[in-house]
C-alpha cells in the first residue's frame, strides 16, 4: 500500500491495501481505513475509527480524538466515517462519549469544509455539506441533504431536518424543521421552504408549493404550532413531505425554529 516514509502508522491499525497515506500523517491503534480512502498529508486519527472506502481528507484535520466534554472520563468510544466523504482542512471530529451512546457518526457522501467542528456524540447523515468553520456542538442530530453555510454554529442537543438549509452565520438553538430555509437576520427564523435545493433535487413543483404553504402557516399567519398544524391538515394536500414534516414537529424536544 501506498504509505509515505514520514509517516507514522501503528501495527495495530487496520489499512486496506489500495488506501493512501501521504507525509506525516499518524495513525493511530484501532482505526480501520477503508479501500481506496486518501489521507493527504499531517492528518492525526485515534481509535477506535472506522473510516469506510473512497474518502478524502485534506491536510490539517484531526479525527477520533477525545471530547472536549469535561464529563468525559477516558471511556472507550468511537469513531464511525462511511464512504465517498471530503473532509476538507483543519476540520476537527470528536469520538462520543458515555453520555450520547458512545459514537460519534457519519454517514457517506458529505462535504465538510476548512475549519468545521464536529464533535462528541453527533449524528451526521448522508449528502451534508456543512460550510466553512461550522460549528457543531454534541449530541447534535444531522439527517439527510442538509446544507449549513459558513460561521454557523448549532447548539447541543438540537436536530437538523432532511433537506434544510441554514444561512451563513446563523445561531441554531431550536430544532430546525425539515425542507426549511432557515437563516439569522437578525435573530434566526425561518424563511419557507428550501426551494431551490428541493428543485434541484427533482422534487415536483406541487409538492414544493405544498411546502410552502405548510411553513407560511406555521411562521406568518399568527398561530401557534397546534392551530398550525390543524391549518395544515385542513388546507395542505396530504403528502408524505407534510406527513414527515408534522411529525418532526411533534418529536421536537427543543422546540422548533419559527
Amino acid at each position: 500500500m501506498p504509505i509515505h516514509p514520514t509517516a507514522i502508522v501503528d501495527a495495530r491499525a487496520r489499512v486496506a491495501e489500495s488506501a493512501e497515506i501521504g507525509p506525516y500523517c499518524v495513525v493511530g491503534p484501532e482505526v480501520e481505513i477503508g479501500a481506496r480512502t486518501r489521507l493527504m498529508a499531517n492528518l492525526y486519527l485515534e481509535g477506535p475509527t472506522w473510516i469506510g472506502e473512497d474518502n478524502v481528507f485534506f491536510p490539517y484535520s484531526t479525527v477520533g480524538v477525545a471530547s472536549q466534554d469535561l464529563k468525559y472520563k477516558g471511556e472507550r468510544a468511537e469513531t464511525r466515517i462511511g464512504h465517498r466523504n471530503r473532509i476538507r482542512e483543519f476540520v476537527t471530529i470528536h469520538r462520543g462519549t458515555q453520555g450520547g451512546g458512545l459514537v460519534t457518526s457519519i454517514g457517506s457522501d458529505n462535504l465538510i469544509m476548512v475549519q468545521a467542528h464536529v464533535a462528541h456524540d453527533v449524528r451526521i447523515g448522508d449528502h451534508v455539506i456543512l460550510g466553512n468553520s461550522v460549528g457543531v456542538a454534541g449530541h447534535v442530530i444531522i439527517e439527510d441533504w442538509v446544507d449549513v453555510s459558513p460561521f454557523s454554529g448549532i447548539h447541543q442537543f438540537c436536530r437538523i431536518g432532511r433537506h434544510a438549509f441554514i444561512g451563513p452565520y446563523s445561531v441554531i438553538k431550536q430544532d430546525v424543521m425539515p425542507y426549511s430555509l432557515t437563516s439569522h437576520k437578525p435573530e434566526s427564523a425561518v424563511f419557507g421552504a428550501n426551494s431551490i435545493g428541493l428543485e434541484r433535487r427533482g422534487f415536483d413543483k406541487a409538492t414544493v408549493e405544498a411546502l410552502q404553504t405548510a411553513f407560511r402557516l406555521l411562521t406568518r399567519a399568527g398561530l401557534n404550532t397546534s392551530q398550525a398544524i390543524d391549518r395544515i391538515r385542513a388546507e395542505v394536500p396530504a403528502l408524505s413531505e407534510i406527513e414527515e414534516l408534522i411529525a418532526f414537529i411533534r418529536a421536537s424536544e427543543r422546540g422548533i425554529i419559527k
